[in-house]
């Protein structure tokens, strides 16, 4: 009798085995390797690796952030989505190397506008998309990068929003990113390019810091640049949604406010535009969660925002 339960049992092992590994074969069959969703991602974002070492190690780094956001998908219900964008071989850290470098004014730094220009505001739109309102234009971050390289502005090494403005206003405009695209390094001044110049600001002015009602008044007026902790992993490989996701408030990028609203359940959100081109978040924009208890904002979107004045 004992015989019998023993090779009943073993019989029932195999098969539950045995099922288990055609589920896994049939799986196997029907999504591809990692190593060929490796493969196909590098020819959808142009990826050439150096050696056959370099790609190992990118395809590492790769998986690993496959492996995070298929696990956050599946982790259950979340305001926002992620995606294996360009980014996806790179680390967080490295990303934040090689893509940000906003550095946050010293706070013995004299501020040139001591007034908020919408303080006397008492009510703003429900909500507010300037991409509606009118073109929003995409200024060159590498005459910037290239050309504004005095005083703590250092290139790819970063810099502040401040001092970008006071070279636009001495240089006597900026010209647009499309005529002096972006390239992620160093580079010498274009004098050619940065010549045809599209916009031209008088002066600038700082919203108050670590207000979110002082940041919404602004932006219900005009984009503003605002600097945000873009060092999280799912900001990096945001897709879709409004984020909520973790952050600091160790300011390390600059963007752009262009609106808020709130969606039908209720979220209310910041609609920034990044530098990051349109294939990130959505179209090049991210809706970031608006109306957090702390004052400052998700990832310090209110800590140091300031606008352009014509």
């Amino acid at each position: 009798m004992v015989s019998i339960c023993k090779r009943q049992c073993f019989f029932a092992f195999i098969l539950i085995l045995g099922t288990w590994a055609y589920e896994v074969a049939s799986r196997e069959l029907q999504e591809p390797s990692m190593s060929a969703r490796h493969e196909q991602w590098m020819a959808t974002y142009g990826k050439v690796y150096a050696d056959a070492a370099d790609k190992e190690r990118r395809f590492e780094i790769f998986k690993d952030n496959v492996e995070y956001i298929e696990s956050f998908s599946t982790a259950g219900k979340k305001p926002y989505k992620l995606s294996v964008n360009k980014f996806a071989d790179l680390t967080n850290e490295e990303l934040k190397v090689a893509r940000e470098g906003y550095r946050r004014p010293l706070q013995t730094r004299p501020m040139k506008v001591t007034s908020f220009k919408y303080e006397n505001v008492t009510a703003v739109l429900a909500t507010m998309d300037w991409r509606k309102k009118g073109k929003l234009v995409s200024l060159s971050e590498q005459e910037l990068v290239d050309c504004d390289t005095q005083g703590e502005d250092q290139g790819c090494e970063g810099g502040l929003m401040e001092d970008g403005f006071d070279f636009i206003i001495k240089n006597h405009g900026i010209t647009t990113d499309a005529n002096y695209p972006y390239q992620a390094a160093d580079g010498t001044c274009n004098s050619k390019k940065e010549a045809s110049r599209i916009a031209k600001i008088t002066g600038y002015e700082s919203v108050p810091d670590n207000s979110q009602a002082a940041l919404l008044k602004a932006v219900a007026n005009q984009p503003i640049s605002v600097s945000i902790d873009a060092g999280g992993s799912d900001f990096q490989v945001h897709s879709s949604g409004v984020f909520t996701g973790r952050c600091g408030t160790e300011l390390d990028h600059g963007v752009t406010a262009v609106g808020y609203g709130e969606t039908s359940d209720g979220s209310k959100y910041w609609l920034v535009k990044n530098s990051w081109g349109t294939s990130w978040g959505e179209e090049g924009y991210i809706r970031m969660q608006r109306d957090t208890e702390a004052e400052e904002g998700l990832c310090g979107i209110a800590m140091d925002s300031s606008h352009p004045t014509a």
